[in-house]
């Protein structure tokens, strides 16, 4: 034993205490003149391991604490902190071994038990990591870090709620831990509160300014909250941060996606893909910017792509979905389309009933329910379906409440359910989207005859009090519903919807008397119609989709911008001109003026991203002709040579 007089001893002290000051220079020179003398001092070896930790260099820092061991293979922390940082350089399994030897020379050893859940997680043995965390908390209940490392775990296990506690409990403990308060952000996103994700990461910013994966996680809140503008600074701070920050490329993608800059946003997929060539999000994330590019082959190869390294891709699946759809390939596209119920937005919605998933099969007489999932719009469009469920089965059909009236008119349903209340007993059940795909529907099988129809008496009444409107009678839809609770579908109603004042033009065609059909918040926009239109607005009385119906009856024409109304005018047979945004839903395919699904319908599509003053142009030409009795412009001018 060294004698505590030595000069050696003294040099090793005033290394320490230097160290222990942050004076790392010092401490390193006190700790190399030891080394001259003596080159197998185990603990001048180890605390130079552990300077070299401090300053980043994790492969230093584990060749002087393993030559430590060489010379002194019984001191527990040697162990412990060699297992810390060889689970830091990517190897777990080194770091396991040399941590369970810390424990069997000191079982008694939070830190190491803690290390040692750091390297079972990322061997993927969560549930001993788990343990391990347990088990230093017991003998160190204030260990602030374990609790962190805890909630990582838990989340890792699918227990957020378990998770946000172990977080809340390190803060607790630490409220400066900025850690711990990007961890929290993160748990409660993936719960679905975003606004309080938003105030934990911030936290951790302002603890820390630059840390580059809560400032990352942040934008992606942001994103989810449908504050693109943020979001884009956000990842911007990320990627100067880190260049090499390829998650922060792929998500700024995203963001710009939602900005409408498709080409900036795929340069950033690029770039995280040159970063991270087999990133399966980053490849979705080009596809997503391409196929808003219209550039649907390059965007359906980079949608593959993705799903070749990551099957399990949820979101590459409805993207690929979308581009089949679009492009009239039903059959995969249809089958792509399940994956729905996988993504974050859809998935909330599952419901998973106890009798089976209708996909096809005979019915015989059991009774089936087909029910809504999204929006009215969808639901209208697909109760078609309805109907052609087999003689002998009793179908019960679940709509939005301000539909039931509505469907209840429909030959071959059983009983009407209104979401949300009580449903009768059933045998089978289908979402209406899933009905494409159970009966196999392709372009050419779409079942397209009318299947909605008005009430004959409150038809009558509706016609009553139009009587006296003169010329030919046109319903105007202008706006969708705003739906401000979620960005995403606030966003696409950004971009499909139009202030009336935009229709203006429409009034300078003589012989025809306009009706609202618009509901909602842009409906008071009816009271100040554009100069010379006259707009007729008895909304008032329109209390539910029967009412609608019954008033679109006496009408010679709907025309709507992608609402639910084009569906019900559609679904009715009644003649029904889409006003259709550049960036268009599936379900109107491309490159064509009408609809399979709608006979009776006409589209007038953006020539470019929100050019709605062409469409308008466009839309009054061909109402000029139709007053004047060119009655072919109520028919759809689709041209076969165009389009799929």
């Amino acid at each position: 034993m060294a004698d505590p007089a030595s000069p050696l001893v003294t040099l090793l002290q005033r290394g320490f205490a230097d160290h222990q000051a942050g004076r790392l220079a010092q401490a390193e020179a006190a700790y190399r003149q030891i080394l001259a003398v003596q080159p197998a001092n185990a603990d001048a070896l180890h605390f130079l391991g552990l300077i070299a930790h401090q300053c980043g260099n994790n492969q230093a820092a584990a060749e002087h604490i393993g030559r430590a061991i060489a010379s002194n293979s019984s001191n527990a922390n040697f162990y412990c902190n060699l297992g810390l940082i060889l689970s830091q350089l990517g190897r777990p399994a080194d770091a396991e071994a040399n941590l369970r030897t810390a424990l069997r020379l000191r079982p008694k050893f939070p830190e190491a038990l803690n290390s040692l859940g750091i390297a079972l997680y990322a061997l993927g043995r969560a549930a001993e990591a788990e343990e391990s965390y347990r088990k230093a908390l017991r003998l160190k209940p204030d260990f602030a870090d374990a609790f962190n490392n805890l909630g990582v775990t838990l989340s890792a296990l699918g227990r957020p709620g378990d998770a946000e506690a172990s977080y809340r409990q390190a803060l607790r403990l630490n409220p400066a831990f900025a850690d711990a308060h990007a961890n929290l952000g993160i748990v409660l996103a993936a719960q679905d509160r975003p606004a309080e994700a938003e105030g934990s990461y911030r936290e951790a910013l302002r603890l820390r300014p630059e840390f580059p994966a809560a400032l990352n996680n942040l934008g992606a809140t942001l994103t989810m909250l449908g504050r693109a503008g943020e979001a884009e600074a956000c990842f911007r701070e990320v990627v100067r941060l880190r260049p090499d920050f390829a998650d922060a490329h792929s998500n700024l993608a995203v963001a710009l996606c939602d900005l409408r800059r498709h080409a900036d946003a795929q340069a950033s997929a690029r770039a995280a893909i040159r970063l991270t060539p087999n990133y399966a999000d980053a490849h979705c994330n080009l596809g997503m910017a391409l196929f808003d590019l219209r550039r649907l082959d390059e965007a359906e190869a980079s949608y593959r792509r993705a799903l070749s390294l990551n099957p399990a891709l949820s979101q590459a699946h409805m993207n690929l979905s979308s581009a089949l759809l679009i492009t009239g390939r039903f059959e995969e596209g249809w089958s792509e389309h399940e994956w729905r119920w996988k993504t974050r937005n859809m998935a909330p919605g599952r419901r998973d009933f106890a009798v089976p998933l209708w996909v096809g099969e005979p019915v015989g007489g059991q009774t089936i329910l087909l029910h809504a999932e999204q929006g009215l719009g969808d639901t209208l469009q697909f109760c078609r379906y309805a109907r052609l469920i087999e003689s002998g089965a009793a179908v019960v059909l679940e709509v939005q409440a301000p539909l039931a009236r509505l469907v209840s008119r429909m030959p071959g349903i059983a009983q009407v359910a209104v979401r949300g209340q009580a449903l009768p007993p059933f045998d089978l059940h289908c979402p209406l989207l899933s009905l494409p795909r159970a009966f196999g529907t392709t372009l050419a099988t779409i079942p397209d005859k009318p299947y909605l129809a008005a009430d004959p008496a409150e038809a009558t009444s509706w016609r009553e009090r139009l009587a006296n409107l003169p010329g030919l009678k046109i319903g105007l839809v202008w706006a969708g519903e705003p739906r401000t609770g979620a960005p995403e579908l606030a966003a696409i109603d950004a971009r499909r919807s139009m202030a009336l004042s935009t229709l203006a033009p429409l009034a300078e065609v003589e012989g025809v008397s306009f009706v609202s059909l618009q509901k909602g918040k842009p409906a008071a926009q009816a009271a100040g119609p554009p100069a010379g239109m006259t707009l007729t607005d008895l909304t008032a009385d329109v209390h539910d989709f029967a009412d609608t119906a019954a008033l679109i009856e006496n009408l010679d024409l709907v025309i709507c911008v992608d609402t639910s109304v084009a569906h019900l005018a559609g679904g009715m047979g009644k003649p029904v001109w889409l006003l259709n945004r550049f960036d268009t839903c599936w379900r109107w395919l491309l490159d064509r003026d009408d609809s399979p699904w709608y006979p009776t319908l006409r589209q007038f599509r953006q020539p470019s991203p929100g050019d709605w003053l062409a469409v308008v142009a466009r839309v009054r030409d061909a109402l000029q002709r139709l007053a004047t009795g060119d009655l072919d412009q109520l028919r759809p001018q689709f041209s076969p040579t165009v389009g799929p």
